[in-house]
């Protein structure tokens, strides 16, 4: 078939699920058989430990793909758990992607020399993306004469686990009936009201083998091929890496020893997420970090695992957008999750000395001072320099610093793109996963910092709450006559409290004070921030200065502009200075405040 026919039976198809709406009865019965016909998958166990914690849910106010999958995923009668499939991938040069299969790695473990597949897998949605804006996919693949049919789902703050659901089809095209069980019923009446259609293929040479290791079994698929939307493409070279059985630790154990055969760039973004945003001709999305929802009696342990496990999901999510480079948001939000890896690290520390997280935090604190560059310009070019030049028309001066600093801002960008494909990267990402799966840090401390991993997370958290909490007051006493450098390191104070209470402060609820706590933290750092941003402002603008003579008026306007601004600017933070003070910090009690 080919996939103009796809597409057209996918709107037959679409519409006569609706139809089915009509007669209650046959629709459930319908609805059983459907979720019996699908594929069903033993759940495998996330961690060594057992299943994974699910306390890392996304925030009440965005909507969870997970959830939005598994909200009703079997009707009455016909209990069917979705399969969870635990999957990392890593990107490797098409030239070099044959030499990994003689990697020792893979030659010493697997169980034979595997299988050969042709795939071709179409993937469809609505109109308005319906699915895909609600973390859904639909896809429909052809290996051989078979037709197989995968409705995929993200999974919270996890970086590698989706849920996955597989039906057997006729044709490339889809069976929307098939797919309702497991989609949530908010969004069923509107997809049987749409039309689907095919928004792009995928044509992929597979070689698949299966490796055996002490932690666990892992398949591995040599993936090479295109993806196709419209008049646009977009090759794929990578290695998937797929838990069959055992410990999620397996997967980076491979994946590391896979790096020592030659450079990978580990990632999390699927087929689907590049072929969407082919389709669009849209750059890969950069997004603010999931909150957490941790247990109040969440084990410390366990608190850690998720924590850290949501700030690396955020990073590995994060950096394509850095390096496709035309959303300023993706190197910001890479800074973002390193900054808050660093803080999560720096959490940990309370519990002993962990000679692994040392050595995490400085990889971190290494790849984040490699990005500042591309992170100043972008903000010079995008909101200081377009803001000063609209409201000073007449100066001459802006066009040549626009040019200056967009070369400068193309040469941090090339630094920051070798940085992020560097060995040294792809290491740092993998060992911290390990870590986390392996709970590395159980090796490292002493018998009572142990037993302090086994108390609730409740406690902890009000004594670095209030720890932190305490050090900003200290170092903003007289805040109104601190020195330049003295507000400095109250920011950093502030920063520093800013990413505890982002993990520890949805503890103690949605209540009001907890709100109200946390908006008037966050105005301060921002205020604060303000500062910081005006001091890089002016280093940058001394080095385009020495380029270009003719910029000099447009240089002063700029300086002049955020001098003015940080008299307002001044009046701001201690106006938030004064609220946050006056804040109750939301984990003492009455008596205490």
């Amino acid at each position: 078939m080919s996939d103009t026919d796809a597409k057209a039976v996918a709107g037959d198809n679409a519409r006569a699920t609706a139809g089915q709406a009509g007669d209650p009865a046959s629709h459930d019965a319908k609805r059983i058989e459907n979720v019996v016909a699908f594929t069903r998958r033993d759940r495998v166990d996330p961690s060594p430990e057992g299943p994974a914690p699910t306390d890392g849910d996304p925030p009440h106010d965005e909507a969870s793909p997970g959830e939005a999958a598994t909200a009703d995923v079997a009707p009455p009668n016909a209990a069917l758990p979705p399969h969870v499939e635990i999957e990392l991938k890593l990107l490797v040069d098409s030239d070099r992607l044959k030499d990994f299969n003689d990697a020792p790695a893979i030659a010493a473990n697997a169980r034979s020399k595997g299988s050969h597949k042709q795939l071709k897998s179409v993937y469809y949605d609505t109109p308005e993306r319906t699915l895909w804006r609600n973390g859904l996919t639909l896809r429909v693949r052809k290996s051989g004469a078979r037709f197989l049919q995968t409705v995929k789902a993200e999974s919270g703050d996890d970086p590698l686990r989706r849920g996955e659901w597989e039906a057997s089809v006729p044709s490339l095209a889809p069976d929307l009936a098939l797919a309702m069980p497991f989609i949530a019923p908010k969004l069923r009446a509107d997809l049987e009201a749409e039309r689907l259609e095919a928004v792009f293929t995928s044509e992929i040479r597979r070689h698949t083998r299966m490796i055996d290791l002490p932690s666990g079994t892992v398949e591995v698929a040599f993936d090479q091929g295109v993806l196709k939307a419209g008049n646009r493409s977009l090759p794929v070279s990578e290695i998937e890496l797929e838990l069959k059985d055992g410990s999620r630790l397996a997967i980076y154990e491979l994946a590391l020893r896979l790096a020592e055969h030659g450079p990978v760039q580990p990632s999390i973004r699927s087929k689907s997420a590049r072929g969407f945003d082919l389709a669009e001709d849209a750059p890969p999305a950069a997004r603010k970090p999931r909150k957490l929802r941790l247990d109040p009696q969440t084990s410390l342990d366990d608190a850690f695992a998720a924590i850290l496990r949501a700030c690396l999901w955020h990073l590995l999510e994060s950096i394509p957008a850095a390096a496709d480079g035309r959303d300023p948001e993706g190197i910001h939000q890479v800074r973002v999750a390193l900054r808050r890896i660093r803080s999560a690290l720096d959490l940990m520390r309370s519990v002993g000395s962990l000679g692994k997280l040392e050595s995490l935090r400085s990889e971190a604190r290494w790849l984040a001072q490699n990005l500042s560059a591309a992170r100043d310009w972008d903000i010079f070019q995008t909101k200081t320099l377009p803001t000063v030049a609209k409201f000073c028309p007449t100066i001459a001066g802006f066009a040549t610093l626009r040019e200056l600093a967009g070369q400068r801002q193309s040469s941090a960008y090339h630094a920051a793109r070798a940085v992020l494909a560097d060995r040294r990267c792809a290491n740092f990402v993998l060992q911290l996963g390990g870590w986390i799966e392996a709970r590395g840090w159980r090796g490292d401390v002493a018998a009572e910092g142990l037993a302090q991993l086994a108390d609730p997370t409740i406690n902890f958290a009000a004594r670095m709450l209030s720890g932190q909490h305490a050090k900003v007051l200290k170092r903003g006493r007289r805040f109104k006559s601190l020195a330049a450098d003295e507000r400095h390191r109250v920011r950093l104070a502030v920063k520093k409290l800013r990413y505890i209470a982002d993990f520890l402060l949805p503890l103690y609820g949605d209540r009001k004070p907890v709100r109200r706590y946390s908006d008037r933290l966050t105005d301060l750092q921002k205020d604060l921030g303000s500062y910081n941003d005006m001091a890089t402002t002016a280093s940058l603008l001394a080095g385009l200065a020495a380029e270009a003579s003719d910029s000099a008026s447009a240089a002063a306007a700029i300086t002049g502009w955020q001098a003015h601004a940080m008299v307002e600017a001044e009046t701001h933070v201690r106006g938030a200075w004064s609220e946050f003070v006056k804040a109750k910090p939301p984990w003492l009690r009455d008596d205490e405040a």
